[in-house]
C-alpha cells in the first residue's frame, strides 16, 4: 500500500471501505514521516551549511556596523585597526634605526634589526577581520536544540512537494476527472510558488527587516541577538513570505468558483495595486526603494494570475461549448 501511495492515487471510480480508507491514509502518513525523516537526516547532516546560511543575513548586516564602527564589534575592529597602525609605524621607525648610515652603532643597529623581526611577527599574529554576529545562546544544550530545529526548518521546505502530493493523492478521488484537471495546474504551483517567495523573502524581506530592527535605537542598547529568537523570527518572516506568493492560487481558485470573474479582476486593478503597496509596506523596509522593490513582484504575481484566469476561463468556455454541441 506504501509502495502504491508513492506511485499515483486511487482511480475516481474506485470503491473503498472505511477500513480501506484508514488504511490508505495510514500509508500516506507513514510516506510523508519517511520522506521528513530522510529529508531531515540530510540537513542534520548539512547543519553547518545550513546555519551558515540562515546566519549570514545577520553576519552581513553586522558587517556594516563594525565597518562604522559602530557597537561593540565595531569598537574592537577600530582598536584592531588602531593597534595594527602603531605596530607597523612602530616597525617602519625600527627599519630605519636599523638600515647602514643610520647613526647607530653596530649593536644598536642589531636590536633595532631584531626588534623588526619582532614587529614582523606581532603584525602577522595580529587579526585583521572581525566576525560579524552571531546568534546567542544561553542554555547549555540550546545549540544542539537550535541545530535540530533549524536542521527541521530545511527538512520541511525539502519535503514539502512530496507531503502536498501525498495530501492531493488521498483527496483527489473525491473529485471527478475535470475538476481534477483543473486542480492540478493550481496544486502544482503552490510549491513552486513557496519556495520563490521564500528566496524573496530570504534576498530581500530579511536583510531590510534585519537591517531596520538592529539599527533601531542602537545608542541606547548593546545589541545581543538570541539564538532561539533570530530562528523563530527568520521562519516566520520566510513563512510569511511564501504565503504571500500563494496569490496566483488564491485569484485563480476565487474565479475557478465563481466567487470573482476576470472582468471584475480587470476592473478594479487599481484597489488589487494598492493593496500589493499596503503588503509591501507592512513587510520591514527602511527606505522607499526597498518597499518598491518588495511590492513590484506582488504586482507582477496579480497581472500573471489575472492572465492565468483569462486563459483557463476561456478553455473550461469551450470545453462548456463543445460539451452543448
Amino acid at each position: 500500500m506504501a509502495t502504491n501511495a508513492l506511485r499515483r492515487p486511487v482511480a475516481h471510480d474506485a470503491t473503498l471501505s472505511v477500513v480501506g480508507h484508514l488504511d490508505e491514509l495510514r500509508s500516506r502518513l507513514i510516506v510523508c514521516l519517511a520522506a521528513l525523516t530522510a529529508a531531515f537526516g540530510i540537513c542534520l547532516w548539512q547543519n553547518d551549511a545550513l546555519l551558515h546560511i540562515v546566519n549570514r543575513p545577520l553576519d552581513t548586516q553586522t558587517q556594516k556596523h563594525i565597518a562604522k564602527g559602530e557597537g561593540p564589534l565595531g569598537e574592537i575592529a577600530t582598536t584592531q585597526r588602531s593597534v595594527l597602525a602603531v605596530a607597523r609605524a612602530d616597525r617602519a621607525t625600527a627599519a630605519a634605526l636599523a638600515a647602514p648610515g643610520s647613526g647607530l652603532s653596530d649593536a644598536g643597529r642589531a636590536a633595532m634589526q631584531a626588534r623588526v623581526a619582532q614587529l614582523d611577527r606581532t603584525i602577522a599574529s595580529l587579526p585583521t577581520h572581525v566576525d560579524g554576529n552571531k546568534p546567542v545562546t544561553l542554555g547549555i544544550g540550546e545549540p544542539f536544540s537550535m541545530t535540530l530545529m533549524v536542521s527541521g526548518m530545511f527538512a520541511l521546505i525539502l519535503s514539502l512537494p512530496l507531503i502536498l502530493y501525498q495530501l492531493y493523492a488521498f483527496v483527489v478521488p473525491a473529485i471527478s476527472p475535470r475538476e481534477r484537471r483543473a486542480a492540478i495546474p493550481l496544486l502544482a504551483m503552490v510549491p513552486a510558488l513557496f519556495a520563490a517567495g521564500v528566496a524573496f523573502g530570504y534576498v530581500l524581506v530579511l536583510p531590510a527587516a534585519i537591517r531596520f530592527l538592529q539599527n533601531f535605537n542602537t545608542d541606547e542598547f548593546n545589541v545581543l541577538v538570541q539564538a532561539r529568537d533570530y530562528y523563530k523570527f527568520v521562519a516566520m518572516t520566510l513563512l510569511a513570505t511564501g504565503i504571500v506568493f500563494q496569490i496566483p492560487v488564491g485569484i485563480l481558485a476565487l474565479t475557478r468558483l465563481g466567487v470573482v470573474s476576470v472582468v471584475q479582476l480587470r476592473r478594479h486593478r487599481r484597489y488589487a495595486i494598492v493593496a500589493c503597496a499596503a503588503v509591501a509596506m507592512a513587510l520591514p523596509g527602511t527606505d522607499p526603494v526597498t518597499m518598491l522593490i518588495e511590492m513590484a513582484p506582488l504586482v507582477l504575481l496579480f497581472e500573471v494570475s489575472v492572465l492565468l484566469a483569462a486563459l483557463f476561463a476561456r478553455r473550461r468556455e469551450a470545453a462548456e461549448a463543445l460539451d452543448a454541441d
